[in-house]
C-alpha cells in the first residue's frame, strides 16, 4: 500500500528526495512536520468554516495555500524517505 501510495506522490517526493548531498534527519524532525501539517490543516479548516458562516467565498485563497502546505507535510512525514524528511528542513 505504502509503495502504491509513494509512486502516487512520487512528483511531491521527488522534489524532496532528488540530489546526493548529504543531510542530517532525526526522527523528530518527522514528528515535528506532522504535527506542523497538522496545524496548517486546522487552520484551513477554520478558514473554510469561516468562509461558510460568512459566505464570503473570496477568501478561499488563504484555505488553499494552507490546506496545500498540510498535504504536503502530511506526504512527505508519512510517505517520504530520512531524506526527504532533512530536505524540508534544510538539515545538511
Amino acid at each position: 500500500m505504502k509503495n502504491a501510495l509513494r509512486s502516487l506522490f512520487a512528483p511531491v517526493l521527488n522534489v524532496f528526495e532528488k540530489g546526493t548531498d548529504e543531510y542530517v534527519y532525526k526522527p523528530s524532525h518527522r514528528t515535528i512536520l506532522l504535527v506542523v501539517g497538522t496545524l496548517f490543516a486546522a487552520l484551513a479548516a477554520f478558514g473554510l468554516w469561516l468562509i461558510i458562516l460568512t459566505n464570503q467565498p473570496a477568501a478561499s485563497l488563504p484555505v488553499v495555500i494552507f490546506f496545500t502546505v498540510a498535504a504536503v507535510c502530511w506526504i512527505v512525514g508519512f510517505l517520504g524517505t530520512d531524506k526527504a524528511v532533512a530536505k524540508i528542513w534544510k538539515s545538511r
